[in-house]
Protein backbone atom coordinates (compact mmCIF):
# COMPACT_ATOMS: atom_id res chain seq x y z
CA UNK A 1 0.00 0.00 0.00
CA UNK A 2 1.08 3.67 -0.91
CA UNK A 3 0.56 4.79 2.56
CA UNK A 4 -0.82 4.41 6.19
CA UNK A 5 -4.43 2.84 5.80
CA UNK A 6 -5.45 4.85 8.87
CA UNK A 7 -4.47 8.33 6.79
CA UNK A 8 -7.15 7.17 3.99
CA UNK A 9 -11.08 6.84 3.62
CA UNK A 10 -11.60 3.36 2.55
CA UNK A 11 -13.40 2.45 -0.55
CA UNK A 12 -15.72 0.21 0.72
CA UNK A 13 -17.08 -0.45 4.60
CA UNK A 14 -19.33 -2.96 5.56
CA UNK A 15 -20.29 -2.73 8.85
CA UNK A 16 -22.19 -5.52 10.98
CA UNK A 17 -23.38 -7.36 7.86
CA UNK A 18 -25.95 -9.83 8.66
CA UNK A 19 -27.72 -12.09 6.92
CA UNK A 20 -29.89 -15.22 6.94
CA UNK A 21 -31.15 -17.46 4.66
CA UNK A 22 -34.31 -20.17 5.96
CA UNK A 23 -33.70 -18.64 9.26
CA UNK A 24 -29.89 -19.78 9.33
CA UNK A 25 -27.17 -16.94 9.62
CA UNK A 26 -25.15 -17.08 6.98
CA UNK A 27 -23.46 -13.59 8.35
CA UNK A 28 -23.81 -12.32 11.55
CA UNK A 29 -22.66 -8.63 12.25
CA UNK A 30 -19.76 -9.47 9.87
CA UNK A 31 -16.95 -6.03 9.46
CA UNK A 32 -14.26 -5.49 6.67
CA UNK A 33 -12.90 -2.69 5.19
CA UNK A 34 -10.45 -2.24 2.07
CA UNK A 35 -8.34 0.67 1.34
CA UNK A 36 -6.92 1.95 -2.03
CA UNK A 37 -4.34 0.50 -3.48
CA UNK A 38 -4.84 -2.75 -0.90
CA UNK A 39 -4.65 -6.03 -1.67
CA UNK A 40 -7.05 -7.29 0.93
CA UNK A 41 -7.19 -11.46 1.92
CA UNK A 42 -10.65 -12.97 3.06
CA UNK A 43 -9.99 -16.38 4.48
CA UNK A 44 -12.36 -18.92 6.07
CA UNK A 45 -13.57 -22.36 5.58
CA UNK A 46 -15.75 -23.34 3.43
CA UNK A 47 -19.15 -22.02 4.46
CA UNK A 48 -17.39 -19.54 7.14
CA UNK A 49 -19.32 -17.00 4.87
CA UNK A 50 -17.07 -15.52 2.52
CA UNK A 51 -18.91 -16.18 -1.11
CA UNK A 52 -22.15 -14.85 1.21
CA UNK A 53 -20.31 -11.18 1.81
CA UNK A 54 -18.99 -11.27 -1.35
CA UNK A 55 -22.62 -11.32 -2.93
CA UNK A 56 -23.50 -8.80 -0.58
CA UNK A 57 -20.63 -6.68 -1.32
CA UNK A 58 -21.09 -6.86 -5.04
CA UNK A 59 -25.24 -6.50 -4.77
CA UNK A 60 -26.90 -10.09 -5.86
CA UNK A 61 -27.86 -10.25 -1.89
CA UNK A 62 -29.43 -7.72 0.22
CA UNK A 63 -28.25 -7.81 4.13
CA UNK A 64 -30.63 -8.16 6.52
CA UNK A 65 -28.88 -5.59 8.80
CA UNK A 66 -26.30 -3.41 8.71
CA UNK A 67 -25.00 -1.14 6.17
CA UNK A 68 -22.34 -1.14 3.32
CA UNK A 69 -20.69 2.62 2.69
CA UNK A 70 -18.42 3.26 -0.39
CA UNK A 71 -16.16 5.92 -0.02
CA UNK A 72 -17.59 6.84 3.61
CA UNK A 73 -21.33 7.33 2.38
CA UNK A 74 -24.08 5.12 2.86
CA UNK A 75 -25.15 2.91 0.20
CA UNK A 76 -27.67 0.25 -0.28
CA UNK A 77 -26.96 -1.63 -3.70
CA UNK A 78 -30.27 -2.42 -5.73
CA UNK A 79 -28.58 -5.43 -7.71
CA UNK A 80 -25.07 -6.03 -8.98
CA UNK A 81 -25.00 -3.37 -12.25
CA UNK A 82 -25.45 -0.76 -9.86
CA UNK A 83 -22.24 -2.57 -7.73
CA UNK A 84 -20.73 -2.37 -10.91
CA UNK A 85 -21.33 0.82 -11.66
CA UNK A 86 -20.13 2.43 -7.93
CA UNK A 87 -16.81 0.91 -9.36
CA UNK A 88 -17.01 -2.77 -7.88
CA UNK A 89 -15.91 -5.65 -9.98
CA UNK A 90 -15.97 -9.49 -9.63
CA UNK A 91 -13.55 -12.24 -11.09
CA UNK A 92 -14.94 -15.86 -10.16
CA UNK A 93 -12.57 -18.96 -10.07
CA UNK A 94 -14.43 -19.98 -13.34
CA UNK A 95 -13.88 -16.96 -16.29
CA UNK A 96 -17.66 -16.06 -17.75
CA UNK A 97 -16.14 -14.79 -21.25
CA UNK A 98 -18.57 -15.28 -24.18
CA UNK A 99 -16.61 -18.01 -25.82
CA UNK A 100 -17.34 -16.97 -29.68
CA UNK A 101 -16.34 -13.42 -29.00
CA UNK A 102 -12.87 -11.93 -29.41
CA UNK A 103 -11.29 -10.30 -26.30
CA UNK A 104 -12.26 -6.65 -27.40
CA UNK A 105 -15.84 -8.12 -27.91
CA UNK A 106 -16.04 -9.37 -24.49
CA UNK A 107 -13.83 -6.17 -22.97
CA UNK A 108 -16.14 -3.43 -24.27
CA UNK A 109 -19.93 -5.89 -24.13
CA UNK A 110 -22.98 -4.33 -23.89
CA UNK A 111 -21.46 -0.51 -24.29
CA UNK A 112 -19.61 -0.57 -27.31
CA UNK A 113 -18.69 3.35 -28.67
CA UNK A 114 -20.84 3.95 -31.50
CA UNK A 115 -20.66 6.56 -34.65
CA UNK A 116 -23.50 7.25 -36.75
CA UNK A 117 -25.74 4.95 -35.50
CA UNK A 118 -23.16 2.23 -35.89
CA UNK A 119 -20.42 -0.01 -33.66
CA UNK A 120 -17.23 1.62 -34.06
CA UNK A 121 -15.66 -1.31 -34.54
CA UNK A 122 -11.82 0.82 -34.53
CA UNK A 123 -12.93 2.17 -31.34
CA UNK A 124 -13.56 -0.86 -29.62
CA UNK A 125 -10.08 -2.51 -30.48
CA UNK A 126 -8.02 0.33 -29.56
CA UNK A 127 -10.05 0.69 -26.63
CA UNK A 128 -9.22 -3.11 -25.69
CA UNK A 129 -5.52 -2.91 -26.62
CA UNK A 130 -5.38 0.38 -24.25
CA UNK A 131 -6.90 -1.80 -21.28
CA UNK A 132 -4.66 -4.93 -22.56
CA UNK A 133 -1.31 -2.19 -22.46
CA UNK A 134 -2.54 -0.89 -19.57
CA UNK A 135 -2.09 -4.49 -17.53
CA UNK A 136 1.65 -5.05 -19.47
CA UNK A 137 -0.31 -7.80 -21.54
CA UNK A 138 0.20 -8.47 -25.34
CA UNK A 139 -2.73 -10.59 -26.37
CA UNK A 140 -4.39 -9.85 -29.42
CA UNK A 141 -7.44 -8.13 -28.65
CA UNK A 142 -8.95 -10.13 -31.87
CA UNK A 143 -8.25 -13.23 -30.50
CA UNK A 144 -11.22 -15.68 -30.16
CA UNK A 145 -11.96 -16.04 -25.96
CA UNK A 146 -12.76 -20.22 -26.53
CA UNK A 147 -8.63 -20.20 -27.65
CA UNK A 148 -7.21 -18.69 -24.28
CA UNK A 149 -6.29 -20.28 -21.60
CA UNK A 150 -7.98 -19.48 -18.00
CA UNK A 151 -4.88 -17.50 -16.94
CA UNK A 152 -5.48 -15.24 -19.77
CA UNK A 153 -9.43 -15.38 -19.63
CA UNK A 154 -9.07 -14.16 -16.45
CA UNK A 155 -6.71 -11.37 -17.68
CA UNK A 156 -9.80 -10.11 -20.08
CA UNK A 157 -12.10 -10.21 -17.65
CA UNK A 158 -9.64 -7.62 -15.36
CA UNK A 159 -9.76 -5.86 -18.18
CA UNK A 160 -12.72 -5.58 -18.45
CA UNK A 161 -13.29 -4.52 -15.11
CA UNK A 162 -10.91 -1.71 -15.48
CA UNK A 163 -12.71 -0.48 -18.50
CA UNK A 164 -15.68 0.12 -16.30
CA UNK A 165 -13.54 1.88 -14.05
CA UNK A 166 -13.20 -0.64 -11.15
CA UNK A 167 -11.85 0.75 -8.31
CA UNK A 168 -12.44 -2.73 -5.91
CA UNK A 169 -11.74 -6.01 -7.73
CA UNK A 170 -12.70 -9.19 -6.12
CA UNK A 171 -10.73 -12.01 -7.15
CA UNK A 172 -12.35 -15.56 -5.84
CA UNK A 173 -9.75 -18.15 -5.99
CA UNK A 174 -8.33 -17.19 -8.96
CA UNK A 175 -5.18 -19.47 -9.17
CA UNK A 176 -6.97 -22.74 -8.79
CA UNK A 177 -6.13 -23.82 -12.56
CA UNK A 178 -3.04 -21.92 -13.26
CA UNK A 179 0.15 -23.08 -13.62
CA UNK A 180 3.10 -21.37 -11.31
CA UNK A 181 4.38 -19.46 -14.30
CA UNK A 182 1.02 -18.18 -14.64
CA UNK A 183 -0.03 -17.49 -11.10
CA UNK A 184 3.29 -15.24 -11.01
CA UNK A 185 1.68 -13.25 -14.07
CA UNK A 186 -1.23 -12.75 -12.01
CA UNK A 187 0.51 -11.98 -9.25
CA UNK A 188 2.57 -8.90 -11.01
CA UNK A 189 -0.38 -7.54 -12.58
CA UNK A 190 -2.37 -7.77 -9.09
CA UNK A 191 0.85 -5.95 -8.03
CA UNK A 192 0.27 -3.14 -10.44
CA UNK A 193 -3.51 -2.92 -9.76
CA UNK A 194 -2.05 -2.08 -6.48
CA UNK A 195 0.72 0.71 -7.63
CA UNK A 196 -2.02 2.58 -9.77
CA UNK A 197 -4.63 2.86 -6.70
CA UNK A 198 -6.88 -0.04 -7.23
CA UNK A 199 -7.72 -2.33 -4.40
CA UNK A 200 -8.22 -6.02 -4.51
CA UNK A 201 -10.10 -8.32 -2.39
CA UNK A 202 -8.34 -11.66 -3.01
CA UNK A 203 -9.97 -15.14 -1.57
CA UNK A 204 -7.72 -18.43 -1.67
CA UNK A 205 -7.55 -21.03 0.31
CA UNK A 206 -3.81 -21.19 -0.34
CA UNK A 207 -1.70 -19.82 2.65
CA UNK A 208 1.42 -19.08 0.83
CA UNK A 209 -0.03 -17.19 -2.21
CA UNK A 210 -1.73 -14.73 0.95
CA UNK A 211 1.38 -14.14 2.17
CA UNK A 212 3.61 -13.42 -1.45
CA UNK A 213 0.39 -11.31 -2.29
CA UNK A 214 -1.75 -9.67 0.29
CA UNK A 215 -1.48 -7.10 3.13
CA UNK A 216 -4.00 -7.47 5.21
CA UNK A 217 -6.24 -10.57 5.71
CA UNK A 218 -10.05 -10.60 7.42
CA UNK A 219 -11.11 -13.90 8.59
CA UNK A 220 -14.46 -15.39 9.18
CA UNK A 221 -15.63 -18.25 10.95
CA UNK A 222 -18.80 -19.58 11.10
CA UNK A 223 -20.79 -16.56 9.52
CA UNK A 224 -19.17 -14.26 12.11
CA UNK A 225 -15.85 -11.94 12.07
CA UNK A 226 -12.78 -13.26 13.84
CA UNK A 227 -10.32 -10.99 13.03
CA UNK A 228 -7.89 -8.78 10.67
CA UNK A 229 -4.51 -8.74 10.57
CA UNK A 230 -1.47 -7.58 9.06
CA UNK A 231 0.27 -10.25 6.75
CA UNK A 232 3.14 -8.79 7.92
CA UNK A 233 2.75 -10.19 11.82
CA UNK A 234 1.12 -13.68 11.45
CA UNK A 235 2.46 -16.92 10.87
CA UNK A 236 0.58 -19.47 8.93
CA UNK A 237 -0.56 -21.54 12.20
CA UNK A 238 -2.01 -18.21 13.77
CA UNK A 239 -4.30 -18.03 9.95
CA UNK A 240 -5.40 -21.44 10.39
CA UNK A 241 -5.92 -21.13 14.43
CA UNK A 242 -8.34 -17.81 13.65
CA UNK A 243 -9.95 -19.78 11.01
CA UNK A 244 -11.10 -23.19 12.53
CA UNK A 245 -10.96 -22.47 15.85
CA UNK A 246 -8.81 -24.81 17.26
CA UNK A 247 -4.75 -25.91 15.98
CA UNK A 248 -4.24 -28.09 13.19
CA UNK A 249 -0.85 -29.42 13.70
CA UNK A 250 -0.94 -31.90 11.15
CA UNK A 251 -2.51 -30.93 7.68
CA UNK A 252 -0.36 -33.85 6.40
CA UNK A 253 -0.95 -36.86 8.85
CA UNK A 254 0.98 -39.20 6.84
CA UNK A 255 0.33 -42.77 8.73
CA UNK A 256 3.26 -45.44 7.80
CA UNK A 257 1.24 -48.62 6.57
CA UNK A 258 2.90 -52.01 6.05
CA UNK A 259 3.27 -52.19 1.71
CA UNK A 260 0.93 -55.11 0.31
CA UNK A 261 1.38 -56.92 -3.40
CA UNK A 262 1.31 -54.74 -6.25
CA UNK A 263 -2.24 -53.99 -7.18
CA UNK A 264 -2.14 -52.40 -9.93
CA UNK A 265 0.85 -52.62 -12.48
CA UNK A 266 0.90 -50.29 -15.87
CA UNK A 267 3.11 -50.81 -18.61
CA UNK A 268 3.99 -48.59 -21.82
CA UNK A 269 0.65 -46.77 -21.26
CA UNK A 270 0.00 -44.64 -24.24
CA UNK A 271 -2.54 -42.19 -25.51
CA UNK A 272 -1.51 -40.47 -28.64
CA UNK A 273 -1.18 -36.36 -27.77
CA UNK A 274 -1.89 -36.87 -24.31
CA UNK A 275 0.96 -39.35 -23.12
CA UNK A 276 3.45 -42.55 -24.06
CA UNK A 277 4.85 -45.28 -22.54
CA UNK A 278 4.07 -44.63 -18.86
CA UNK A 279 4.87 -47.47 -16.51
CA UNK A 280 4.82 -48.16 -12.74
CA UNK A 281 3.80 -50.27 -9.86
CA UNK A 282 1.27 -49.29 -7.00
CA UNK A 283 1.01 -51.42 -4.25
CA UNK A 284 -1.76 -52.08 -1.49
CA UNK A 285 -1.28 -49.78 1.32
CA UNK A 286 0.66 -46.81 -0.45
CA UNK A 287 -0.27 -43.61 -1.77
CA UNK A 288 1.90 -42.88 -4.67
CA UNK A 289 1.67 -39.46 -5.97
CA UNK A 290 2.38 -37.94 -9.36
CA UNK A 291 3.49 -34.64 -9.56
CA UNK A 292 4.07 -32.42 -12.22
CA UNK A 293 2.44 -28.61 -14.47
CA UNK A 294 -0.44 -28.29 -15.73
CA UNK A 295 -0.80 -30.08 -18.97
CA UNK A 296 1.88 -32.85 -18.32
CA UNK A 297 -0.77 -35.95 -18.99
CA UNK A 298 -1.30 -36.59 -15.56
CA UNK A 299 -5.09 -36.25 -15.49
CA UNK A 300 -5.21 -37.95 -18.62
CA UNK A 301 -3.31 -41.17 -17.40
CA UNK A 302 -6.04 -40.97 -14.64
CA UNK A 303 -8.86 -40.82 -16.82
CA UNK A 304 -7.50 -43.85 -19.07
CA UNK A 305 -6.41 -46.08 -16.14
CA UNK A 306 -10.50 -45.35 -15.54
CA UNK A 307 -11.90 -46.22 -18.85
CA UNK A 308 -13.25 -42.76 -19.69
CA UNK A 309 -10.47 -41.82 -22.49
CA UNK A 310 -8.66 -45.56 -22.68
CA UNK A 311 -5.20 -46.14 -23.82
CA UNK A 312 -4.43 -47.14 -27.08
CA UNK A 313 -1.40 -49.63 -26.38
CA UNK A 314 0.08 -50.55 -23.33
CA UNK A 315 -1.10 -53.20 -20.59
CA UNK A 316 -2.52 -53.17 -16.95
CA UNK A 317 -2.52 -55.54 -14.42
CA UNK A 318 -4.54 -55.86 -11.75
CA UNK A 319 -3.06 -58.58 -8.85
CA UNK A 320 -1.06 -59.60 -11.94
CA UNK A 321 -3.59 -60.27 -14.27
CA UNK A 322 -3.77 -58.29 -17.15
CA UNK A 323 -7.19 -57.02 -17.77
CA UNK A 324 -9.45 -54.60 -20.12
CA UNK A 325 -10.66 -51.31 -18.99
CA UNK A 326 -12.32 -49.93 -21.87
CA UNK A 327 -15.54 -47.88 -19.33
CA UNK A 328 -16.08 -46.45 -16.25
CA UNK A 329 -18.11 -49.52 -15.91
CA UNK A 330 -15.38 -51.89 -16.05
CA UNK A 331 -13.22 -49.81 -13.70
CA UNK A 332 -15.80 -50.45 -11.28
CA UNK A 333 -15.78 -53.87 -11.79
CA UNK A 334 -11.98 -54.41 -11.01
CA UNK A 335 -12.28 -52.41 -8.02
CA UNK A 336 -11.27 -48.83 -9.28
CA UNK A 337 -13.01 -45.37 -7.79
CA UNK A 338 -11.91 -42.11 -9.34
CA UNK A 339 -12.43 -39.06 -7.70
CA UNK A 340 -11.92 -36.05 -10.43
CA UNK A 341 -10.54 -33.00 -10.74
CA UNK A 342 -13.44 -31.06 -11.55
CA UNK A 343 -16.47 -31.93 -8.58
CA UNK A 344 -19.23 -29.60 -10.19
CA UNK A 345 -18.98 -31.10 -13.80
CA UNK A 346 -17.46 -34.35 -13.29
CA UNK A 347 -17.48 -35.72 -9.77
CA UNK A 348 -21.77 -34.55 -8.82
CA UNK A 349 -25.14 -34.59 -10.44
CA UNK A 350 -25.04 -30.82 -9.00
CA UNK A 351 -29.51 -30.44 -9.13
CA UNK A 352 -29.22 -33.95 -7.29
CA UNK A 353 -29.77 -34.62 -3.65
CA UNK A 354 -26.55 -35.96 -1.31
CA UNK A 355 -28.28 -39.28 -1.03
CA UNK A 356 -28.89 -39.43 -4.97
CA UNK A 357 -25.32 -38.69 -5.25
CA UNK A 358 -23.78 -40.82 -2.94
CA UNK A 359 -25.58 -43.92 -3.94
CA UNK A 360 -25.59 -43.20 -7.84
CA UNK A 361 -22.85 -45.90 -8.66
CA UNK A 362 -24.18 -48.44 -6.42
CA UNK A 363 -27.93 -48.15 -7.47
CA UNK A 364 -27.81 -52.36 -8.27
CA UNK A 365 -27.17 -53.24 -4.85
CA UNK A 366 -30.55 -51.47 -3.76
CA UNK A 367 -32.62 -52.89 -7.12
CA UNK A 368 -34.66 -55.78 -6.92
CA UNK A 369 -37.11 -56.86 -9.51
CA UNK A 370 -36.89 -53.95 -10.80
CA UNK A 371 -37.50 -51.97 -7.35
CA UNK A 372 -35.26 -49.81 -5.55
CA UNK A 373 -34.93 -50.11 -2.15
CA UNK A 374 -35.18 -46.39 -1.57
CA UNK A 375 -35.32 -46.62 2.41
CA UNK A 376 -32.08 -48.59 2.35
CA UNK A 377 -30.56 -46.83 -0.29
CA UNK A 378 -31.16 -43.37 2.00
CA UNK A 379 -29.95 -44.89 5.29
CA UNK A 380 -26.53 -46.18 4.41
CA UNK A 381 -26.89 -42.68 2.33
CA UNK A 382 -27.00 -41.37 5.93
CA UNK A 383 -24.55 -43.04 6.85
CA UNK A 384 -21.86 -42.64 4.58
CA UNK A 385 -22.34 -39.21 4.45
CA UNK A 386 -22.03 -38.85 8.51
CA UNK A 387 -18.70 -40.86 8.55
CA UNK A 388 -17.01 -38.46 6.21
CA UNK A 389 -18.67 -34.92 8.10
CA UNK A 390 -20.88 -33.86 5.18
CA UNK A 391 -22.43 -30.29 6.88
CA UNK A 392 -25.94 -30.11 5.37
CA UNK A 393 -29.11 -29.61 6.11
CA UNK A 394 -29.87 -33.47 5.47
CA UNK A 395 -29.48 -36.08 3.14
CA UNK A 396 -31.84 -34.81 0.39
CA UNK A 397 -30.51 -31.00 0.40
CA UNK A 398 -29.31 -30.83 -2.99
CA UNK A 399 -25.49 -31.43 -3.66
CA UNK A 400 -25.70 -27.52 -5.58
CA UNK A 401 -26.42 -26.29 -2.49
CA UNK A 402 -23.56 -27.13 -0.54
CA UNK A 403 -20.08 -25.19 -0.10
CA UNK A 404 -16.41 -26.71 -1.98
CA UNK A 405 -15.46 -28.74 1.05
CA UNK A 406 -18.77 -30.69 1.59
CA UNK A 407 -19.22 -31.26 -2.41
CA UNK A 408 -15.43 -32.88 -2.12
CA UNK A 409 -16.65 -34.91 0.97
CA UNK A 410 -19.85 -36.36 -0.91
CA UNK A 411 -17.80 -37.06 -4.11
CA UNK A 412 -15.28 -39.35 -1.78
CA UNK A 413 -18.05 -40.99 -0.07
CA UNK A 414 -19.74 -41.56 -3.40
CA UNK A 415 -16.82 -43.56 -4.04
CA UNK A 416 -15.83 -45.00 -0.52
CA UNK A 417 -19.60 -46.88 -1.01
CA UNK A 418 -18.45 -48.89 -3.81
CA UNK A 419 -15.49 -50.12 -1.76
CA UNK A 420 -12.75 -49.38 -4.21
CA UNK A 421 -9.58 -51.68 -3.56
CA UNK A 422 -7.61 -48.57 -5.69
CA UNK A 423 -8.36 -45.68 -5.52
CA UNK A 424 -7.68 -42.42 -7.84
CA UNK A 425 -7.69 -39.07 -6.57
CA UNK A 426 -7.31 -36.27 -8.72
CA UNK A 427 -6.63 -33.18 -6.84
CA UNK A 428 -8.42 -34.39 -3.81
CA UNK A 429 -8.27 -30.73 -1.89
CA UNK A 430 -8.25 -28.66 -4.71
CA UNK A 431 -10.53 -25.17 -3.37
CA UNK A 432 -11.23 -26.62 -0.05
CA UNK A 433 -10.28 -25.24 3.06
CA UNK A 434 -7.31 -25.92 5.59
CA UNK A 435 -9.69 -27.72 8.04
CA UNK A 436 -11.10 -30.04 5.43
CA UNK A 437 -7.73 -30.88 3.29
CA UNK A 438 -6.47 -32.37 6.85
CA UNK A 439 -9.69 -34.51 7.32
CA UNK A 440 -9.42 -35.79 3.72
CA UNK A 441 -5.63 -36.33 4.55
CA UNK A 442 -6.60 -38.25 7.36
CA UNK A 443 -8.92 -39.90 5.33
CA UNK A 444 -6.48 -41.11 2.89
CA UNK A 445 -4.18 -42.42 5.37
CA UNK A 446 -6.21 -44.28 6.82
CA UNK A 447 -7.41 -45.86 3.95
CA UNK A 448 -4.14 -47.04 3.09
CA UNK A 449 -3.66 -48.72 6.81
CA UNK A 450 -6.67 -50.92 5.25
CA UNK A 451 -4.77 -51.49 2.24
CA UNK A 452 -5.84 -49.61 -0.43
CA UNK A 453 -4.13 -48.59 -2.77
CA UNK A 454 -4.26 -44.93 -3.42
CA UNK A 455 -2.92 -43.15 -6.78
CA UNK A 456 -3.13 -39.22 -5.73
CA UNK A 457 -2.36 -36.36 -8.36
CA UNK A 458 -1.61 -33.15 -7.42
CA UNK A 459 -0.58 -29.79 -8.18
CA UNK A 460 0.56 -28.99 -4.73
CA UNK A 461 4.30 -29.82 -4.11
CA UNK A 462 3.51 -30.01 0.19
CA UNK A 463 0.62 -31.96 -0.66
CA UNK A 464 2.80 -34.54 -2.85
CA UNK A 465 5.70 -34.37 -0.30
CA UNK A 466 3.05 -34.31 2.57
CA UNK A 467 1.14 -37.85 1.38
CA UNK A 468 3.21 -39.59 -0.70
CA UNK A 469 5.25 -42.90 -0.16
CA UNK A 470 6.57 -42.71 -3.18
CA UNK A 471 6.67 -40.34 -5.93
CA UNK A 472 6.36 -40.27 -9.53
CA UNK A 473 6.93 -36.70 -11.81
CA UNK A 474 5.25 -36.25 -15.19
CA UNK A 475 6.84 -33.77 -18.13
CA UNK A 476 4.78 -33.57 -21.89
CA UNK A 477 3.27 -37.17 -20.88
CA UNK A 478 6.01 -38.87 -20.02
CA UNK A 479 7.01 -40.13 -16.44
CA UNK A 480 10.63 -38.11 -15.67
CA UNK A 481 11.43 -38.74 -12.03
CA UNK A 482 10.43 -40.87 -9.65
CA UNK A 483 11.71 -40.67 -5.82
CA UNK A 484 11.37 -42.14 -2.88
CA UNK A 485 9.21 -40.38 0.00
CA UNK A 486 12.61 -39.45 2.23
CA UNK A 487 15.20 -38.41 -1.00
CA UNK A 488 11.93 -36.35 -1.92
CA UNK A 489 12.39 -31.81 -2.34
CA UNK A 490 10.48 -29.44 -4.12
CA UNK A 491 13.56 -28.63 -5.90
CA UNK A 492 13.90 -31.89 -7.11
CA UNK A 493 10.47 -32.45 -8.06
CA UNK A 494 10.45 -28.96 -9.78
CA UNK A 495 13.45 -29.96 -11.69
CA UNK A 496 11.95 -33.21 -12.99
CA UNK A 497 8.45 -31.14 -14.54
CA UNK A 498 10.18 -28.42 -15.89
CA UNK A 499 14.06 -30.30 -17.51
CA UNK A 500 15.80 -27.78 -15.01
CA UNK A 501 18.61 -29.18 -12.93
CA UNK A 502 18.39 -29.20 -9.66
CA UNK A 503 20.78 -26.21 -8.87
CA UNK A 504 18.53 -23.93 -11.00
CA UNK A 505 15.38 -24.70 -9.65
CA UNK A 506 13.09 -22.25 -7.05
CA UNK A 507 11.11 -23.61 -3.92
CA UNK A 508 7.96 -23.37 -4.92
Amino acid sequence: MTEDVNEQVPIIQMRDISKSFSGVHALKNVRMEVFPGEVHALLGENGAGKSTLIKTMTGVYQPDSGEILLHGVPLRFSGPRHAQQQGIGAIYQEPSLFPDLDIAENIMAGRQPTRSGRVDWRAVYREAQNMLQQLGVGLDPHLKARNLSVAQQQTVEIARALSLNAQLLIMDEPTSSLTLTEVEELFRIIRQLRQSGTAVIFISHRLEELFAVADRVTILRDGQYVGTRAMSGVKTEDLIQMMVGRQVNELFPKQEAPLGDTRLEVQGLTLSGKFADVSFALHAGEILGVAGLIGAGRTDLARALFGIQPAQSGTIKIDGTAVEIRSAQQAMAQGLGFVPEDRQHHGLVLPMSIADNITLPILPRYASAGWLHAKKAKRDASAAAQRLEVKSAGIAQKAKELSGGNQQKVVLAKWLETQPRILILDEPTRGIDVGTKAAVHQLMSNLANQGVAILMISSELPEILGMSDRILVMREGRITGEFMRAEATQEKLMAAATAVSPDKSEEN
